[in-house]
């Protein structure tokens, strides 16, 4: 019997090594169906799925306490299972470096709790050759077991969207990949047992990887290249979404937006890839490039509210300025790796300390990553300038007088920059000094 039909018999448990964003709604999918382990070093995350609540608003609530999922902070109740997957965050190091410690760490663990006849699948985004040359050595050494021979390995890179209700794992098709046939059929049936739109089965664990990385990418030098178009047209005084509205118009105009790039993916994997090409002597260009101005983007909206002060005659120095956001993306806690923190530090230098509002983010989070406590809505009066960074449905809410109402009251002119370019422009204009990328 193979180890498919172990585990949609019952005989046999999956596990999910890593429980954030990805791992956490992977894990509860698959609980639907067969008996799974939900593994994280992190306890008091554990503690808050064993009590039903979803601290990343990706499932909800009900469905966490529903769920069937074996949550736990023990990396011996690994050894229940013999189909692992591995869905740990793979950042960068402050030099753009892949910082391959989770992955690497995840590794250890599984490792030392690894048993005859398993199966390893990593989603973690890497650059092609980390899974075999490096996850395995470390399988490897930990467990005392031979890959090939012990336990086998594939890939299934991570395609959900943090904060997307539509395309989720089970609506997205899945890259599926292994060191040989026998594991490609197993990992392809696993994860048919979720994905609904089914499977793609490349033809290598490199390949696998591969398509991964370039995936964002793609979206990043599509970003970057119309970040770039903002900055332009803003020297000549013309409307980006305006002229991005009319281009797109043509049916083969690809519709991308310029903003903020931040989160641990679009933002992340380009390095990864680059990484690996200096390795091989090559030298990126399209590629680093448009990570240069994605980047920079935190302090060009951050030089753009200073000039508009200026412009307003309010003293830049000390003024008043709320921003609306703090996540990497819309209706999503996370702030990691946000890059709103750009245009907040930026603006420090300038000797202005702006309230941060974000009534969707993990304001604890937040904190300790960056050293902000958060304001309240309430808090927004008396306002010399208004940022907002990030379209939270609460603020579109927002109608034009709620908006004025954060100002000072002598302001003739309203310094509002609208990143997002959520409101209409003409009616704003009337009022407001309005700026949008």
């Amino acid at each position: 019997m193979s180890l498919y039909e172990k585990i949609v018999n019952g005989e046999e448990k999956l596990s999910l090594v890593g429980l954030g964003y990805v791992g956490m709604p992977i894990a509860v999918a698959f609980a639907k169906k067969i008996k799974v382990v939900g593994f994280d070093l992190n306890a008091k995350k554990i503690e808050l799925y064993k009590n039903g609540i979803d601290p990343t608003n990706e499932v909800g609530n009900d469905v966490i306490k529903n769920t069937k999922v074996d949550f736990t902070a023990d990396p011996t109740k690994l050894k229940e299972a013999k189909f692992h997957i591995v869905a740990v965050p793979t950042p960068v190091n402050d030099d753009h470096t892949p910082d391959l410690t989770p992955v690497e760490g995840a590794s250890r663990i599984l490792g030392q709790n690894l048993t005859k006849g398993s199966i390893v699948v990593f989603e973690s985004t890497v650059y092609p050759g980390v899974t075999e040359d490096i996850c395995v050595p470390i399988l490897e050494k930990e467990s005392g077991l031979k890959c090939g021979v012990d336990f086998k390995i594939g890939y299934s890179p991570e395609r959900i969207n943090p904060g997307d209700k539509v395309h989720r794992l089970e609506t997205i098709t899945k890259i599926v990949s292994g060191m040989d046939e026998e594991t490609l059929d197993e990992v392809a049936k696993v994860y048919e047992l979720v994905v609904e739109a089914g499977v793609y089965r490349a033809e290598s664990i490199k390949v696998a990887e591969a398509a991964k990385v370039i995936e964002n990418s793609q979206r990043d030098i599509n970003i970057a290249f119309m970040n770039e178009l903002s900055i332009i047209f803003n020297k000549m005084g013309i409307d980006t979404k305006s002229v991005l509205q009319a281009a797109g118009t043509k049916w083969n105009f690809l519709k991308f937006y310029p903003g903020l790039v931040g989160g641990h993916c679009i933002g992340v994997d380009p390095y990864y890839l680059t990484y690996k090409a200096e390795q091989l002597g090559y030298h990126s260009q399209i590629i680093l490039s448009g990570r240069r101005i994605n980047d920079d983007m935190g302090k060009y909206v951050a030089e753009s509210l200073v000039k508009n002060l200026i412009k307003a005659d309010v003293a830049v120095k000390n003024a008043k300025v709320a921003i609306l956001g703090f996540t990497f993306k819309e209706n999503c806690p996370d702030t990691r790796n946000t890059k709103v923190i750009d245009i907040y530090n930026e603006l420090k230098e300038y000797g202005i300390t702006p309230l941060v509002v974000d009534p969707a983010a993990d304001a604890e989070e937040a904190k300790h990553l960056y050293g902000i406590t958060f304001g309240e809505m309430a808090d927004i009066k008396e306002m010399d300038a208004v940022i907002i960074a990030v379209a939270h449905n609460q603020f579109l809410d927002l109608k034009k007088d709620d908006i004025k109402a954060f100002y000072k009251a002598e302001h003739e002119k309203k310094v509002l920059m609208d990143i997002k370019g959520l409101f209409d422009r003409r009616e704003f204009e009337k009022d407001f000094i309005y700026w949008r990328l």
